[in-house]
């Protein structure tokens, strides 16, 4: 053995109780990490997981593990509670044995009930995150070279921010029945482009590897994928979905999927997530990627991700999907095997094209969650705030410590005055949520602390008091801040992207009740302070001489005077921030005695705004609005909330908005433009021009079976088809493409005869009412289409 200094990026992390024949005792720690010097297996031994119990209860606690022969070791630390009682450190030589203590603590009666402190944390995340370790680390230790990578034993760890791997990624894809029978499984990426199937061997172009039955395609993806050795591997719902049915047929077939580096097995637990490991390896669903990085698509099914990232299709277009796979498996296996490329093919695309695997990593390097990791909000803000917390002396407290059960309201909007605007202005609050925590010190900790000593404290709300000098989130989000903007400078996207999540979301954590840092009064304190500053604003403006015509949580929107030019208002709205944020930084020095983190910005100009009424009435609508903004020669619609953004509505409704507001905001516009439009779009649709843009695009929200009395109509149109087609197959989660004709809802299947009124009452009438409300209009009747819908 030899002792050498590496650097690499973590890919997995294990931990599993010392055997009776090793020479280590206690909890052993294995990290796999990928390197320059390729893949490293990191051990570290001897480790003893944890956690906290109130002091007093320690004579109890030692008497129930005796009890039940749990062995433990108890230790003074100097850390407390929130509520100050002092707390002691109970040791575990094992997993198993702490969650048995656990188990048994806050199982007993009231008497002999023992409050259990940061018992959910595992001690393979505690170790990293105590040691600030995010993705990156240096690791020492006694160095041996196995068969295909290095492995380093007594390891000692070290962060290493600023490593950054270059991983080898493989796209995985399975195709099989509908009770999981496998029938072939794709492979591409890494110097190779397989198909594994199940079958006689048949000529073919691509290369597939031909398999006598399931054991045999289970053996030789095992072969393939150890022979490509990826870091990554990566997929469409390839966790849930394909390496849940991987690991079923093995189970059912008796086969080990030793998928993993040094022939490690693939495991997979349930919970309230699928947690998989591979030894060595890393699985990241591209699903949970794009959510995790805040995209947004009416379906994330690949087809239509792949439709709208990469303008392609999917090979298999039929409606039911899997009775065209089991017909192709039978009858046209090539065929189902260029299928089953394809969507690796695909997979690999939209992962390059959106950079997901650095959006990845960069998340991973800013909070230390595994680089697979879905969702994971609050195990980020726990893994970034907790060593913190330690560091003052503090334990986490559970959830509902605080005792307190109001409710936190939510972001401040304003009435909206309806109409249509020549010129408007947006000033947006740069991270308002952020920048009010910043400047007003709100955190769990300096909660606690300011309570403890007023002298010394802002004043927040509902009772809540923050210390000015004991706090930790403030200063994490003034570094996280610094970075985003140094990221901004040095154009890296993804790092300012993962940056802007993670600030955003800090809010949000401590205003979820399933974080264990909630309180009512830490999250009241952020959004009643921005009720506090939007109102404040809009008073300061309209002071100024200018309309607020409406406000949404952290962005003003100001009606400027019609006779302005682009640079005129664009002059104002800058003047505007520049005498806002002066006012901030003055008020807030004189009333609370600090610095405002406050940044408003002049944003937009609309020219021309329209702000529409709520639908049936003469006030004005929230969160729903259409602006015009240009760029050089380029005028562009901005809807927000509209039917146009809205996946439940036909292209039809599209398309008749889009040339509405396009005529309404044109320099020669007159009322009398629009009826001519709506008249004419009535005919068309009668006269069939629009057939094929009337789909409605619904996803079944439950199972079918669950849908008992109100059956929505795309239900209404799957149970009709299945009557006569009981084959067909549709699952929760799935998009339900329909059609309203004569005989009610229909699936969008072949040709149909439409019930085109109700498309006027449904998709024409609102949208141009919507219009011509604010302008004094009505929907008036038209001849033309022989119908009477006047309101």
């Amino acid at each position: 053995m030899t002792q050498a200094i590496y650097q690499g990026f973590i890919l997995s992390r294990q931990q599993y109780a010392a055997d009776k024949y090793s020479r280590h005792c206690g909890i052993t720690l294995c990290y796999w990490l990928s390197s320059d010097h390729g893949p490293i297996k990191v051990l570290v031994p001897n480790q003893h997981a944890v956690f906290f119990i109130p002091r007093k209860q320690h004579a109890l606690a030692q008497h129930l593990l005796l009890k039940q022969n749990i062995s433990a070791e108890f230790k003074d630390v100097s850390i407390k509670h929130f509520s100050g009682e002092e707390c002691i450190a109970c040791y575990f030589s094992s997993s198993h044995a702490l969650y048995e203590a656990k188990q048994l603590f806050e199982s007993h009666t009231l008497d002999e009930h023992i409050t259990v402190y940061e018992g959910d944390v595992r001690h393979s995340d505690r170790f990293l995150m105590e040691r600030f370790i995010r993705g990156g680390v240096w690791v020492t230790g006694d160095v041996t070279q196995q068969a295909g990578f290095i492995q380093i034993d007594n390891a000692q760890l070290k962060a290493a921010d600023s490593y950054t791997p270059q991983f080898k990624t493989l796209s995985l894809d399975i195709e099989c029945s509908g009770e999981g029978v496998l029938f072939s499984v794709g492979l591409v990426g890494q110097g190779i482009d397989y198909v594994i199937m199940v079958g006689e061997p048949q000529h073919s172009e691509q290369t597939i590897c031909w398999c006598h039955d399931e054991i045999d395609l289970l053996n030789q993806l095992k072969s393939l994928i150890q022979q490509v050795d990826p870091d990554i591997i990566i997929g469409w719902n390839v966790i849930e979905f394909d390496f849940n049915v991987l690991n079923r047929r093995a189970d059912a077939l008796g086969v080990k999927l030793l998928f993993g580096r040094g022939n490690g097995q693939l495991q997979i637990r349930k919970g309230h997530f699928t947690r998989l490991t591979l030894p060595g390896r890393c699985v990241i669903d591209g699903i949970d990627t794009l959510k995790n990085a805040t995209y947004h698509f009416d379906s994330f099914s690949l087809a239509n991700v792949s439709h709208k990232i990469l303008g392609e299709k999917k090979l298999i277009q039929s409606d039911n999907r899997l009775s065209e796979i089991i017909r192709q498996y039978n009858e046209d296996k090539l065929s189902l095997a260029a299928y089953n490329r394809q969507d690796c093919v695909l997979v690999n695309r939209i992962f390059e094209k959106l950079k997901l695997i650095e959006f990845a990593i960069v998340r991973t390097q800013l909070t230390g969650l595994e680089l697979e990791r879905m969702g994971g909000s609050v195990a980020a803000f726990t893994n970034l705030y907790l060593p913190l917390l330690h560091r003052s002396g503090y334990v986490a407290p559970n959830l509902g410590d605080h005792g307190l059960s109001f409710e936190s309201p939510g972001g401040f909007v304003m009435e909206s005055i309806p109409g249509l605007y020549k010129n408007v202005i947006v000033l947006d609050f740069k991270s308002l949520y952020p920048s009010i925590m910043q400047t007003f010190c709100i955190d769990p900790l300096g909660l606690i602390r300011g309570l403890d000593d007023p002298d010394n404290a802002i004043a927040g709300f509902e009772g809540a008091l923050f210390s000015r000098t004991e706090h930790h989130l403030p200063n994490l989000i003034k570094k996280l801040a610094s970075s985003r903007q140094h990221a901004k400078n040095t154009d890296q996207p993804m790092l300012s992207q993962a940056i802007k999540i993670i600030m955003n979301s800090l809010y949000g954590v401590l205003g979820s009740k399933g974080c264990r840092f909630y309180d009512p009064r830490l999250s009241s304190s952020i959004t009643l302070r921005g009720h506090e500053i939007m109102q404040t604003t809009r008073q300061w403006i309209e002071e100024l001489g200018y309309t607020v015509i409406y406000g949404d949580t952290d962005s003003t929107f100001v009606s400027l005077p019609d006779e302005l030019d682009p640079q005129g208002c664009k002059a104002i709205g800058k003047q505007l921030a520049i005498t806002i944020n002066e006012k901030w930084q003055n008020t807030i020095k004189q009333r609370f005695a600090t610095q405002s983190y406050l940044e408003i910005e002049f944003e937009t100009l609309y020219s021309p705004f329209f702000m529409p009424t709520i639908r049936g009435k003469t006030t004005g609508s929230k969160k729903r609005y259409v602006g015009q903004v240009q760029t050089g020669d380029e005028k562009k619609l901005v809807f927000k909330g509209m039917e146009t953004v809205r996946s439940d509505w036909t292209q039809l409704a599209h398309e008749f908005q889009t040339e509405l507001f396009e005529t309404l905001f044109s320099d020669t516009f007159n009322v009398a433009m629009l009826h001519p439009i709506i008249e004419s779009y009535i005919s068309r649709l009668y006269a069939g021009e629009f057939d094929d843009k009337l789909v409605y695009r619904k996803k079944l929200g439950q199972h079918l079976a669950d849908y008992q009395k109100n059956i929505p109509p795309q239900v209404q149109a799957v149970k009709k088809h299945q009557a006569t087609h009981p084959e067909f197959e549709i699952s929760k989660g799935q998009i339900v493409e329909y059609v309203y004709t004569t005989s009610g809802a229909q699936l969008y299947l072949v040709d149909h005869k439409f019930d085109y009124a109700i498309y006027v009452e449904k998709q024409i009438k609102p949208i141009a009412q919507m219009i011509l409300t604010p302008l004094n209009q009505d929907f008036i009747s038209l001849k033309k289409a022989q119908l009477n819908l006047g309101i």
